[in-house]
């Protein structure tokens, strides 16, 4: 097999070395790597090379990182620290080379590929969009482990390095040279010859000499450390672990600071924290290669499924705006309607002020928000539907209603428009009953605030056809979403595993424990906040709708809670539309216990510990998922940790809902 390192000397007397990885579609460092690549460095030490260029051929990736794979089957502490050396020794024979060494980067360079960059002596970025740069491993649980916590403070600083390296996140070519990760940054049709010119100009002038940062303030990694814990809540050893090391070593040698990264690296990398995280950055990339084949008899090849590009909405609430803007926002041609002329202009101010919202952010320029927001049209007839290639439908969440509204599109769209409902709970085939041509119905569900919850839930009913889930799972992509595929089944996923929690939440606060100690548990355990305050958020109102619907449809094993019901009677609705009270009062935008709430309370108090309300409330969540995966709802116990990390904030450093019940031995 040929190596995924190769090194060329042109007649310039300018060494080049290549990574393309003939296997793959990216470049990953691996131990067979980066011998590929110390082999190369070493043929061009012994021949009279003026400078050296290392580059990529892969159209998107200069180098994607470590093999993560290879990484979590390191089997100790030990062995982890070793391949960190390793990796290192490697990047120190460029660092070290007898003539300037050249980084030219197009597509993302991540990580150890950034290392890479690091140690060599000049950084050319292409200004392509696809060019981002950084050391995101944090994010995934442990830290950069060839060099990147030792060069980069040398580089820039340790403030900034910290203030990158805790972000975990990958920065486009103007942003890296604006902070100094990168020298230069080129149009990418001249990346390879900029970057031979910059080789030729050190090789003339001799190495780049830089100004020495200035040293951090010793009080500048306390509160470093201190705001990363809080965000975090302790959980998360890893931004805290690079914290230390980068202040540990701040004055000591090169040499010494890469043996210290090497050997926190080491325990840091075979934590349970780091393998949870890793799990979930994987559960994360194999959604982008999700296909419907699982849900479908074997299919001959086809062309790609031809996209949706106009789109009609029905419900111009919260879910039904929301839809609308996120899809004009990607291009799409968007028609909303409502019954009444002020609800299409409330659902119209919602779509504009996300898009405010997203300028105010830097999400998007003013001009981009302009425009997508002049691709959405209003109507309280159906003017425009005719056109749709897809029809949402966002309206109550009511049998009855939905049926009605299908009855009536079916006499306003095309025979292959496809008719799509964001119903969070209600069977796809019960709601679509009055379709003709059923296969071209489905649901997708989106999460609220559509403008920040990356899951859809694309459900297939019995009648769904191939082509219209090929369809709509490419619609979901395009639109940068996250989707997992599940059967029509009441309640789906999320929300059926979600209520079945909440619901016994209620139970216990019907049981005697008070509100704030239902919640802090739940948040120590990891949660973004507690059941009651999630209740809140939700909508009293919402939450008492849906322990019906499950109590209806799972009649033998839900018994609905009163205190929501109890709750709504009393005017207490939580934080939906406007609302200022539920088990929490937002009154003047403070978040404080309502008294209102002491009448529903019952006398005795419960005794349970915080860990036991946790266990109590998890296994609720664990057990329900046992049962949509038994039914069949979903394909995989991977699906459904994706869609309740994606969904329901489940805390990613346990891994996802499945993988935490096999380490307490729940399945």
């Amino acid at each position: 097999m040929s190596p995924s390192v190769s090194h060329s000397v042109d007649h310039d007397g300018v060494g080049w070395i290549v990574f393309d990885d003939p296997t793959a579609r990216a470049n990953v460092f691996t131990p067979a790597v980066h011998a590929d690549l110390r082999a190369a460095i070493t043929a061009l030490a012994a021949q009279p090379v003026r400078a050296v260029v290392i580059t990529s051929s892969k159209e998107r990736i200069f180098i994607a990182g470590a093999d993560l794979k290879w990484l979590t089957k390191l089997p100790d502490a030990a062995a982890a620290s070793a391949a960190s050396r390793d990796g290192q020794g490697s990047f120190d024979q460029v660092a070290g080379f007898k003539v300037p060494v050249v980084c030219a980067i197009h597509g993302a360079c991540a990580g150890g590929g950034y290392e890479l960059a690091l140690a060599c002596h000049w950084r050319v970025a292409s200004e392509a969009r696809e060019t981002v740069i950084g050391l995101p491993e944090t994010g995934i649980g442990t830290i950069p482990g060839w060099g990147g916590t030792a060069r980069l403070p040398r580089l820039v600083g340790a403030k900034a390095a910290l203030e990158h390296i805790v972000k975990a996140a990958l920065v486009p070519a103007g942003e890296a040279k604006a902070a100094g990760l990168v020298d230069e940054v080129v149009p990418t049709a001249e990346l390879k010859s900029r970057a031979k010119s910059a080789a030729l100009r050190l090789a003339a002038e001799g190495f780049p000499v830089r100004p020495v940062p200035p040293a951090a303030e010793p009080e500048y990694f306390a509160k470093i450390r201190q705001d990363v814990t809080k965000r975090t809540r302790g959980r998360e050893p890893a931004p805290v672990a690079a914290i230390d090391v980068i202040e540990r070593t701040a004055g000591q040698t090169l040499a010494e600071a890469l043996a210290e990264e090497a050997r926190v690296f080491g325990g840091i990398m075979v934590s349970e924290t780091c393998r949870n995280l890793i799990h979930v950055f994987f559960l994360k990339e194999a959604v982008k290669k999700l296909t419907v084949d699982a849900w479908f008899p074997p299919a001959a090849a086809a062309a790609a499924p031809a996209p949706f590009r106009k789109i009609g909405v029905v419900g111009a609430g919260v879910m039904g705006s929301g839809i609308a803007q996120w899809c004009a926002a990607r291009g799409h041609e968007v028609v909303l309607r409502d019954v009444k002329a002020e609800f299409v202009e409330r659902g119209l101010a919602v779509i504009r002020g996300v898009f405010d919202e997203s300028v105010a952010r830097k999400k998007m320029t003013s001009e981009a928000a302009a425009a997508g927001l002049a691709r959405v049209k209003t109507t309280t007839g159906w003017e425009g539907f005719a056109e749709c290639d897809l029809v949402i439908e966002a309206i109550v969440e009511n049998v009855a209603a939905k049926q009605a509204l299908f009855r009536e599109l079916g006499a306003v769209v095309r025979p292959d428009c496809v008719l799509a409902s964001n119903t969070s709970a209600l069977p796809i085939e019960e709601l679509s009953a009055p379709v003709a041509h059923p296969e071209r119905t489905i649901g997708i569900h989106f999460f609220n605030p559509v403008s920040r919850m990356p899951l859809i839930e694309l459900v297939l009913s019995p009648h769904t056809a191939r082509a219209t889930a090929e369809r709509t799972l490419a619609f979901a992509k395009a639109l940068g979403k996250s989707p997992v595929i599940c059967r029509s089944s009441p309640g789906f996923l999320v929300t059926r595993v979600l209520f079945f929690y909440l619901n016994e939440a209620c139970r216990l606060w019907e049981e005697g424990v008070p509100t704030e100690l239902l919640d802090a548990p739940l948040r120590d355990w990891g949660w973004p906040m507690g059941p009651a305050r999630l209740i809140d958020e939700v909508g009293v109102d919402v939450t008492d709708f849906i322990f019906g619907e499950m109590a209806h449809y799972f009649p033998d094993r839900f018994r609905a809670t009163s205190v929501c019901r109890r709750m709504l009677e009393a005017g207490l609705k939580g934080r939906k539309n406007g609302a200022s009270s539920g088990f929490y009062s937002y009154a003047g935008g403070k978040e404080t216990l309502n008294p209102a709430m002491a009448p529903f309370a019952p006398a005795a108090k419960s005794t349970l510990t915080g860990a036991a309300i946790a266990d109590r409330l998890n296994r609720v969540m664990i057990d329900e998922t046992k049962r949509v995966l038994d039914e069949g709802v979903l394909k995989s116990a991977d699906d459904a940790d994706f869609a309740l990390l994606m969904g329901t904030g489940f805390p990613a450093f346990r891994g996802g809902l499945m993988r935490y019940a096999r380490s307490i031995g729940a399945c």
